[in-house]
């Protein structure tokens, strides 16, 4: 009795089946069972278990089992059409807002790239995405194992504070493709299965890459690219990828859980198909920073490879959580071999930096003696250095050498001795150091094409004190650079000051010396005349000269520009007035006293005011009238 009602079950069951037979008509193919009545579904599921537990009855393996039953095919390839048209229904791309809002890790280190990046102003993300669907979970389907089990909530990674999983899929849907593949797996086709599954959720990472701004290209497409377009590729490409690994590529390991764990007979099927799925986004997202790893390096590309390193540094725990698996092992690889070269090509950059500075072979004089645009570029270039210092403290490990055993018979090479400053410094601010020692060494290499010797010393006072007022404006790289080789480098423009006062001005003040203006003879003894004009003529004429040319010489930092007047009015004015006032009634009892003392110590106090202006038209000596 028992085999003649288990005989009209399984009659009933291959009705049911044939019914919904896909391969019959283009008709029955596009309808859709789980679109419809639930009882329909059911009975459906019901019928397929009902043809399997006859199957399993036999002596067949359940792995050929489909070959040996044709109604288990035609089930197969309509739970496959169902499993297809399910994933289809909720294959919308993410709302990118909800992938980009921020999850920082709690417990790493900070890093620059968000501030560099706001400085330079950020891309916004595009907002023209479809909605994607995020139903929170309800109590499910009835059908086959059910979804959220303990299992699933012990292996979520939502515990790690910078994971954000979101619902991809909603809860009743999941429940629908869990029962499909529950009864795909065990008539053995969990690689058909595997397969809808990856194709399916693949076209909608792509979709979602699309929204975030992730291009497919290759490394060679991204290596053509100009320098100025990478900058903003880098820029969303940094968003992307924590949007990406922290959640995206979580949530699709949480779907694939949900869908697939436990089924079968061995485990890791869920693995395979969040693999199936995520594998080639996440080498497409990783080839990104990859090329430019290995991009030919310049200077300008050091801080955007230590916003892409600084950035995969921070997700990389958050990329061993996602891909912990066995099977994910070739993904966990190639981060980590981006991130050494990411370092990689930061410490080849920052020494090329340093053969660069040393190297700079402009010999054209500045006009004016002014600050080099070579001092202005160095400088600032090591203050953003300075602010990278947590990540390039971590890679700059080596110590600078310091000595031409460094290149070899190059005689341009200073010489330098850190002293007691190898043991204070930390190897990245010994190699900041090294970089304005050789920058100093070039400026004093291009000061020598000025003709004039005290323009030569007022570029090289420009230039140091420059150096100086860089460092101390940043309290971060005053503090690697240290206060010792601070008060060095403000004792170099100092002396520089002087050395400039003593080449342009001793000539001047050695006019008013009183040697050589008295005589003594056999009828009369005082001042001559006659020296005494030409002493006042040669005044005149060399103070004229100064004023002409330092009036377009150029100190463009306000407060030194003034101290440097000061000082020379210190030594000039006194020295005029006292001569003046010695001499002065000698001169006016003569003829034409106007043609030598054509000055008061007043004009010559406004002359000095007109230095160091960077006047382009000559200056003309103003005179104080009557």
């Amino acid at each position: 009795m028992e085999s003649e009602d288990g005989g009209a079950g399984l009659e009933t069951a291959e009705k049911i089946i044939r019914r919904w037979d896909s391969t019959v008509s283009q008709d029955d193919r596009e309808k859709m069972i789980f679109s419809g009545d639930r009882q329909e579904a059911d009975r459906y599921l019901q019928a397929v278990d009902e043809i399997q537990r006859s199957l399993h009855s036999t002596s067949f393996p359940s792995s050929s089992s489909g070959d040996r039953n044709p109604t288990l095919r035609i089930a197969m390839a309509r739970l496959e059409d169902e499993f297809r048209w399910i994933l289809l229904s909720h294959a919308s791309a993410v709302d990118p807002e909800s992938l980009l809002v921020d999850t920082p890790r709690s417990n790493s280190a900070s890093s620059h790239f968000d501030h560099f990046s706001a400085a330079a102003g950020e891309d916004e993300a595009e907002s023209d995405a479809g909605e994607g669907d995020s139903a929170s979970f309800g109590d499910g389907s009835s059908h086959g194992g059910g979804i959220g089990s303990s299992s699933s909530s012990r292996r979520s990674i939502k515990s790690a504070t910078s994971i954000r999983e979101i619902d991809l899929i909603p809860a009743d849907a999941i429940a629908d493709l869990r029962t499909i593949a529950e009864r795909m797996i065990s008539a053995g086709y969990l690689r058909e299965c595997i397969q809808v599954y990856g194709s399916v959720r693949k076209s909608a990472i792509d979709a979602s890459f699309k929204n975030l701004g992730i291009e497919k290209l290759s490394i060679g497409d991204i290596q053509r690219l100009e320098w100025e377009v990478l900058e903003n590729k880098i820029r969303r490409w940094i968003k992307a990828a924590k949007a990406c690994i922290r959640t995206l590529f979580a949530s699709e390991k949480r779907l694939s859980q949900q869908i697939f764990e436990g089924l079968g007979s061995g485990s890791g099927s869920d693995d395979a198909c969040f693999l199936e799925t995520v594998k080639g986004p996440a080498i497409q997202l990783f080839n990104f920073a990859e090329a430019i790893s290995i991009s030919r390096r310049s200077p300008e590309k050091l801080f955007k490879i230590l916003d892409l390193h600084d950035a995969l540094a921070d997700l990389f725990p958050d990329i061993e959580l996602v891909f912990e698996s066995k099977q994910a092992e070739s993904i966990r690889v190639q981060a980590a071999e981006v991130l050494s070269r990411l370092a990689e090509a930061a410490r080849g950059i920052l020494s090329e930096f340093e053969n660069a500075v040393l190297r700079e072979p402009s010999k054209v004089p500045i006009p004016g003696g002014t600050i080099h645009p070579l001092t202005r570029y160095v400088m600032n270039y090591i203050s953003l250095i300075s602010d990278y210092k947590q990540t390039l403290n971590e890679l700059i490990v080596s110590k600078p050498s310091s000595s031409g055993a460094r290149y070899p018979g190059d005689q341009s090479v200073p010489e330098f001795d850190f002293g007691e400053l190898e043991e204070e410094r930390t190897p990245l601010a010994l190699h900041l150091i090294w970089i304005i020692v050789i920058l100093e060494s070039n400026l004093q290499g291009k000061s020598q094409h000025y003709k004039d010797t005290s323009l030569a010393h007022l570029f090289m006072m420009n230039n140091v004190h420059y150096i100086v007022h860089k460092i101390k404006g940043s309290p971060e790289l005053r503090e690697m650079i240290g206060d010792e080789y601070l008060r060095k480098l403000t004792g170099k423009f100092r002396l520089a000051a002087t050395n400039y006062q003593r080449a342009a001005w001793v000539k001047v003040l050695h006019c008013l010396r009183d040697e050589g203006l008295h005589v003594s003879g056999s009828f009369s003894s005082g001042v001559s005349k006659s020296v005494l004009r030409e002493r006042f003529k040669s005044f005149n004429a060399m103070f004229e000269e100064v004023h002409r040319t330092q009036s377009t010489w150029l100190v463009p930092d306000t407060q030194l520009r003034e101290e440097l007047r000061i000082s020379i009015s210190e030594k000039l004015l006194p020295a005029y007035r006292s001569f003046l006032g010695r001499f002065r009634s000698h001169i006016e009892s003569g003829r034409h006293p106007e043609q030598y003392i054509k000055y008061s110590w007043e004009d010559l106090d406004a002359a000095v005011m007109d230095l160091f202006e960077g006047n382009s038209a000559t200056q003309q000596l103003r005179r104080k009238s009557g």
